[in-house]
């Protein structure tokens, strides 16, 4: 039997299974070359979708890292905020000379906390569109999912239409006496066939790349978007915070301006009292005048003799604080209130700084030194002030008067910086419950503001 008998004559199934094997040999490396290589194969990318893909995880990290620096400002804002707010507080509870400087600083604040507070909003906002684009990225990823196992599906399919197919070798169409012409047509048949199967493998490949870029991206977006999120938290109690602070130092602001104002109006109204006759005004003041030097002259003698006994220092090494927290009602220096004695260039001249607090409020000693008087100031007449006096070497003395009438500190004894010393009072020649507070050096009345 020739050749090509043979194979003519060859039974049914083995041909059937010579045809299987010929379809199974021309998948076969299809199939390995898919199934073996690497998720990601290197080299650029390609298709469109890859493209898209990397391109949106490129522009969501952008984004991430826009609202990370945002974070940062808003940290930098906040912390900026919070010292402010602390000096602001500190102002408001302590010596508050100058209420409408204080008032300007707190409208400032004002529109910092707003500044901040639309930060605040634009990250939530900002937030809020990345969520909703990690949300349209997860449904494209499921989507691919879908369109991936579809073409893995009609490759496996195609493969085993070649593996059953009842197809006619070249080898056997050739034998069979074929022409050249139904060669060709066999041949561009099955190489058609196998080209659509790379085409179709090649796709799926790109399928999984561009699968794997989407999952990857939703993955790493979503892990940075719960960070930010809980940062955004953070922000938000700090501006809560600020906000609440605001408002407490807006509400003791209002409160300190009301009593500075009343005080003040009361003031005014006993010094125009007073000055109603001036006959009685100029011997009134000619009377405190020489009362103070009378007394002056007595607190020298009193801090010369602690000095001769070696109980005070010659020169006193560091600054003097204020003694009481509250707002100043009159300054050191001239002064328009005509009860005032003139001094110098000055028709009426204040020797001191009066502060007002709350009656009652604690007075702290300046400095350390020595206390060379506490009790009534005789030196006033009729109606004296209780006063405490503090040495803090042989030329500098601190004066507190107007005190109520008790001495938590007694003459010739030594007290420290910020001691309490008496309460603020209204005792003496005063409009109203307050602190006159004075500094002697070298003989004469200074500006207190001069050593603190």
């Amino acid at each position: 039997m020739t050749r090509h008998n043979a194979a003519q004559h060859l039974p049914r199934s083995g041909r059937r299974h010579r045809h299987r094997l010929f379809a199974a040999l021309l998948v076969l490396p299809l199939v390995f070359g898919l199934f073996a290589a690497p998720a990601i194969a290197p080299g650029p990318v390609q298709g469109d979708e890859l493209s898209d893909a990397q391109a949106q995880q490129a522009a969501l990290a952008k984004k991430i890292q826009q609202q990370k620096a945002l974070i940062a400002g808003l940290n930098s804002s906040q912390a900026s905020l919070q010292g402010r707010i602390a000096v602001t507080t500190g102002q408001l509870n302590g010596i508050t000379d100058n209420l409408a400087a204080t008032r300007k600083q707190v409208n400032a604040l004002a529109k910092d906390i707003d500044k901040v507070k639309a930060d605040y909003t634009d990250l939530v906002n900002q937030l809020g569109d990345l969520d909703l684009q990690l949300k349209s990225i997860g449904q494209m990823e499921e989507q691919k999912k879908a369109e991936l196992g579809q073409r893995k599906a009609e490759l496996s399919q195609r493969i085993r239409d070649a593996w059953e197919a009842e197809r006619t070798s070249l080898l056997e169409t050739f034998l069979s006496g074929a022409t050249f012409t139904d060669m060709l047509k066999e041949m561009s048949s099955q190489l058609d066939a196998a080209e659509q199967d790379r085409a179709l493998a090649q796709q799926i490949a790109l399928d999984r790349e561009t699968l794997l870029s989407l999952h990857q991206t939703v993955v790493a977006t979503r892990a940075q978007t719960n960070t930010l999120r809980q940062e955004t938290a953070v922000q938000k109690q700090k501006l809560d915070a600020h906000l609440a602070a605001l408002e407490k130092a807006r509400a003791k602001l209002v409160k300190l301006e009301k009593a500075a104002k009343a005080a003040l109006a009361q003031q005014k109204a006993q010094y125009a009292k007073m000055s109603a006759d001036k006959a009685k005004l100029r011997t009134a003041m000619a009377a405190a005048a020489a009362a103070k030097k009378k007394l002056q002259r007595k607190i020298d003698s009193l801090v010369a003799q602690q000095f001769n006994n070696g109980n005070i220092p010659s020169q006193y090494n560091g600054t003097l604080r204020w003694p009481m927290s509250g707002s100043v009602t009159q300054d050191f220096g001239c002064t328009g209130f005509s009860w005032e004695p003139p001094f110098g260039n000055c028709a009426h001249y204040h020797q001191g700084i009066d502060i007002v607090a709350p009656y009652g409020t604690a007075v702290h000693a300046s400095g350390s030194g020595r206390v060379v008087y506490c009790g009534w100031n005789y030196a006033d007449g009729a109606d004296p002030a209780w006063i405490v006096i503090i040495a803090h070497s042989s030329s500098l003395t601190s004066w507190y008067a107007h005190m109520t009438p008790s001495c938590p500190v007694h003459a010739g004894s030594t007290v420290s910086a910020g001691e309490v010393i008496g309460h603020e009072g209204n005792t003496g020649h005063s409009t109203g419950a307050h602190l006159h507070w004075m500094i002697e050096f070298n003989g004469n009345f200074a500006n207190p503001r001069l050593f603190t």
